[in-house]
């Protein structure tokens, strides 16, 4: 499996001859000029996982990846005409040999002014091939055992706490930071240094991914 984070939550997962695309949002770069991609994953409808206007240019230029979304941003990709299948926890998928396992409903509590909305993670596995669980906007999903967790490294609705005991529930053998594009180097590596330091996981690995960056698993 090789993992390349183009900036804040997207990811490019290339695993068992497939390239998947996770949460192509307005913070990051580098998907536009994306061709033989697979399928499109989306975790929820927040303009920094899902920017419909370069999304929709990206499958034009893709016109054989599938498109998997939460209800949410099913329902409005619909709506422009476009096709995409709505992800629910409990209905896993294939693309090509790798499954994908939707993962959590809703999008982690922020302020009482902004309503929850659906907020799917994505387990991908592919037989002997590392797992990959990235959750989107939330803390609460269940994966289950996997090796590589995509964890939402800085947010308005997490808590530092929240996130180090996310990270020690999941005990993942390795954890990519996302969502990170509001951070300072500084703010980085104190983040990362926290969940390294206290998570409790033993052999954690920490791969610090900045923007455009690879690393295979």
């Amino acid at each position: 499996m090789r993992v390349t984070h183009l900036g804040h939550a997207c990811l490019l997962v290339e695993a068992a001859d497939r390239r998947i695309l996770i949460d192509p949002g307005s913070f990051s770069s580098g998907f536009d000029e994306l061709t033989g991609l697979d399928a499109v994953l989306v975790t929820h409808n927040h303009a920094d996982h899902f920017d419909p206007e370069r999304v929709s240019a990206l499958l034009r230029s893709n016109p054989g990846a599938t498109v998997h979304t939460d209800p949410l941003t099913a329902e409005k990709l619909r709506a422009e005409g476009l096709a995409a299948v709505p992800s629910r926890q409990g209905e896993d998928f294939t693309v090509g040999d790798v499954v994908v396992t939707p993962v959590g409903e809703l999008h982690a509590f922020n302020h009482a002014a902004m309503p929850r909305i659906p907020n799917v993670g994505v387990v991908l596995r592919a037989e002997g091939e590392p797992s990959l669980f990235h959750p989107g906007d939330a803390y609460d999903g269940e994966p289950g055992p996997v090796d590589v967790l995509a964890h939402p490294l800085s947010a308005p609705w997490a808590a530092s706490r929240d996130s180090i005991a996310f990270v020690g529930r999941i005990a993942p053998r390795t954890f990519i930071p996302i969502h990170d594009a509001l951070l300072s180097e500084v703010g980085h590596r104190m983040y990362s240094g926290h969940i390294e330091q206290f998570s409790g996981v033993e052999g954690l690995t920490y791969v610090p991914l900045r923007d455009a960056e690879s690393a295979t698993f």
